[in-house]
């Protein structure tokens, strides 16, 4: 019995290191913690301690568990999962031991006065930190820069540029950069500001009478005498001539002092119009970083973590059944929770997946979007025919535009592969390749982001 436990383990190590190749890191939590406990005529039982983790598998991975096993052992190798909640109290012990060891009471209570003292001072709201912030290939490069910046404030990615649609998390991950910052080096001066907060202030300052040089200076040293200066929603510079000319100079000061600077924006630096080209350069010459709007499974572990965290019992089916209903953004989908959650809370109804239907009414609110309206638009951004998508063509222009249209399908209505393949009279793996294919090069390539994000706005679906 030893031998085979010894036996399991080593496979589904393996395994976990094949499924990284295809699971996106959203799923880890429920995949990666569960342990191999029985090993017997090719059956692997595995133990989690969270009930939630057999509902996500079941519906996303399960086969590509199966397929992580053969290419490991070669052969058909089945599983079974088991929940155990003595498991679950002792993986929360595990974690609570892990936090003791490695902060002890005086760090910590020192930590909470500083970020209470920082959260008034620096104009940070407690609840964005990276602890929260849901990783999924929408935003994993942002995350991972803003978490380097975070770690090593000063010393690369100066300045940090970030940029994506409204509600994507461009505030979150900022604003916990700072709070990374006052935890782990709590030396360091930390100001957030919002560009329109900027905007009023130094407007506020012209205008008052009195020693006017006195007040301005006061003015630009509250920017300039700090390590990391957090500037929110760039965007709102344009056509402010004056504002631009004291950030300019104020980017200057903290660049050459070594100082971290951070921004946001809801576009590229060159799409913010009249920005002036001397701060277009220096917004770019750093490190330039995306958020686009999160996948399926990404939207399923950010409901996830709201409920764990508000400690709401939100049952699997009622997370998809919002996720897929609701994918413009993340502030988005915290709106959808707390309205269903209230509801819920107020009615002293169970949150079932019918008590959600009737409260949200999605069916009848929603626009349907349909194939063949998605393909027309896919084919006329590319300058081709919804008759070339349909044919054996198999130029780039073409290829490209049908692989678009497969992937925004999949996302925007849920058809199944079959279905797809059937309206561009295509096998239904060759539509399943296309879905994976623009998935996987939407993580580094911003073109394709881009005409992503070009072709939902001709359809009408919000960014």
């Amino acid at each position: 019995m030893g031998t085979a436990i010894n036996e399991a383990v080593e496979i589904w190590d393996s395994v976990k290191e094949e499924l990284k190749k295809t699971v996106p890191e959203t799923s880890y939590p429920w995949i990666m913690p569960l342990e191999p406990v029985g090993f017997e005529n090719d059956t692997m039982t595995l133990l989690t301690g969270a009930s939630f983790a057999v509902q996500v598998i079941k519906k996303h991975h399960y086969q590509q568990i199966m397929d992580a096993f053969k290419a490991v052992t070669g052969r058909e190798i089945k599983f079974e999962i088991i929940v155990d909640s003595k498991k679950s109290e002792e993986l929360k012990k595990q974690t609570e031991k892990i936090n003791k060891k490695y902060f002890d009471k005086e760090t910590r209570e020192r930590a909470m006065d500083n970020l209470a003292i920082m959260q008034s001072a620096a104009n940070l709201n407690l609840k964005y930190k990276f602890e929260n912030f849901v990783v999924g290939e929408n935003n994993k490069m942002a995350h991972a820069v803003a978490f380097a910046v975070a770690q090593e404030p000063c010393k690369k990615y100066n300045p940090l540029f970030i940029y994506g649609g409204s509600g994507l998390g461009k505030t979150h991950l900022m604003q916990a950069i700072g709070h990374y910052a006052i935890f782990h080096h709590p030396k360091m001066k930390i100001r957030y500001i919002k560009t329109e907060e900027y905007v009023n202030e130094l407007i506020n300052n012209l205008r008052m009478g009195g020693n006017s040089n006195e007040r301005m200076n006061k003015f630009r040293q509250k920017y300039r005498n700090v390590d990391i200066l957090l500037i929110d929603d760039i965007q709102f510079v344009e056509s402010k001539t004056h504002t631009m000319e004291e950030i300019f100079h104020t980017f200057d000061t903290l660049y050459n002092k070594g100082k971290q600077i951070v921004i946001t924006s809801d576009r590229l630096p060159k799409d913010i119009p009249t920005l002036t080209d001397r701060l277009r350069t220096r917004f770019e010459m750093g490190i330039v970083v995306d958020l686009q709007p999160p996948d399926l499974e990404t939207r399923i572990a950010i409901l996830k973590n709201l409920a764990d965290n508000e400690r709401i019992e939100m049952p699997y089916d009622v997370c998809e059944y919002i996720a897929k209903n609701f994918c413009d953004n993340v502030r988005e989908l915290e709106g959808v929770f707390n309205k269903v959650s209230a509801y819920s809370s107020i009615s002293g109804e169970p949150l079932t997946l019918d008590f959600a239907k009737n409260i949200l009414k999605c069916e009848e609110n929603k626009k349907k979007i349909t194939i063949n309206e998605i393909a027309k638009v896919c084919a006329e951004y590319y300058n081709v025919t919804l008759k070339d998508l349909k044919s054996t063509q198999r130029s780039q222009t073409i290829s490209q535009a049908r692989q678009v249209a497969v992937y925004l399908t999949r996302e925007t209505t849920g058809m199944s592969y079959v279905n797809i393949g059937e309206f561009f009279e295509k096998k239904h793996p060759t539509m399943l390749f296309s879905y994976e294919k623009i998935k996987s090069e939407l993580v580094t390539n911003r073109v394709l982001r881009e005409d992503l994000r070009e072709i939902k706005q001709a359809l009408k679906l919000e960014m």
